[in-house]
């Protein structure tokens, strides 16, 4: 009988690595009373100056349109995220951080880049640097909203 083992399934093993480290970010934003995909949804916009679509959020974060609404639905309620009319087409929700959201972007920043140096502490600068062209490499082939180089 031909058997997949399951923890060198590549798949698998990237699931099981990105849910730990999503995972030991968690803490850092918890604090302010949002999750993942609430966190997911405060990092996309924070990258931006200019409001976003809720559609480009689910490009980006590869997350359910359902998660993302209402991970929305509860930043607004925080005072982190406001909703604006698009002046194109009244359909699309456009989203900007408020002046509160992005002080909260702002403060968790240094916390969230020194958890992801200290994930990646064990890796040689050598095999970092290439675990990202790696990474940036299979984002490409699927077609993923990429990080800028």
């Amino acid at each position: 009988m031909n058997r997949l083992d399951l923890l060198g399934f590549m798949p698998f093993r990237l699931n099981r690595l990105a849910t730990e480290f999503s995972n030991a970010l968690a803490a850092d934003y918890a604090r302010f009373g949002i999750d993942i995909p609430e966190w997911r949804v405060l990092a996309t916009l924070g990258m931006h100056d200019a409001p976003r679509s809720a559609n480009y959020v689910v490009r980006c974060t590869r997350t359910h349109k359902s998660r993302i609404s209402r991970a929305v639905g509860h930043l607004a309620e925080l005072g982190f995220v406001e909703r604006l009319e698009s002046g194109d087409d009244r359909r699309e929700i456009m989203l900007q951080l408020t002046p509160r959201g992005r002080e909260v972007y702002e403060e968790l920043l240094p916390l969230l880049r020194a958890r992801e140096q200290a994930l990646l502490s064990c890796l040689r600068p050598a095999q970092a640097g290439a675990l990202d062209d790696i990474l940036f490499t299979l984002e490409r082939s699927l077609d993923l909203v990429v990080h800028k180089r």
